[in-house]
């Protein structure tokens, strides 16, 4: 069968012509605006941070206590250990309640407190394993190649200016960051 008779509308070879648009089941999912995510990823690092700058401040004040004589002194290991100790059961509690909340309501806590979550692009609850192994995992493994990891890093929060308002990692993993209702 020659393709000659056929009108070009049927030509098995051409390329589609249909423009592809990301599925939104009910139309209620309006993406995050980009301050809105920019300020939540500030909100969970400085939960973190925070803390760890405060214990970088506290931890050396003791080695310093009792004057000259004594700053050659270590401090007490019963206190740092306790700091340690207290400091490590805060990190583990804050991504523990980041998992338990990504879990259930696609939040973490600094997307909780600004009201947005992650959802897949056709609307679904994103699960956790999701989250982990195809938003987090892929952009961490990308960034740790020596010498263009920096690269990935980079263009993964820069690919949010697009109209879709979607990151590196939401392409990679299929998901979207939305207004919470």
């Amino acid at each position: 069968m020659s393709t000659a008779s056929l009108p070009p509308s049927a030509n098995p070879y051409a390329a589609p012509s249909a423009r592809v648009q990301e599925i939104i089941e009910d139309g209620t999912q309006e993406p995050a605006e980009r301050a809105t995510r920019l300020g939540a990823y500030f909100l969970d690092a400085a939960i973190i941070a925070i803390p760890a700058i405060v214990f970088a401040i506290v931890v050396p004040m003791f080695a310093r206590q009792g004057g000259a004589e004594a700053s050659a002194k270590l401090p007490p290991v019963g206190v740092l250990f306790a700091l340690g100790i207290t400091f490590s059961l805060y990190v583990l509690g804050v991504i523990i309640l980041d998992c338990i909340w990504l879990h259930r309501y696609g939040q973490t806590v600094g997307k909780r407190m600004l009201k947005i979550r992650i959802v897949r692009t056709n609307g679904e609850r994103c699960g956790l394993l999701r989250v982990i192994f195809a938003r987090v995992l892929p952009v961490g493994l990308l960034g740790a190649i020596p010498l263009v990891g920096w690269l990935f890093q980079l263009g993964d929060p820069l690919l949010i200016f697009r109209e879709d308002r979607r990151c590196l990692h939401d392409l990679i993993a299929d998901t979207m960051v939305v207004k919470a209702a």
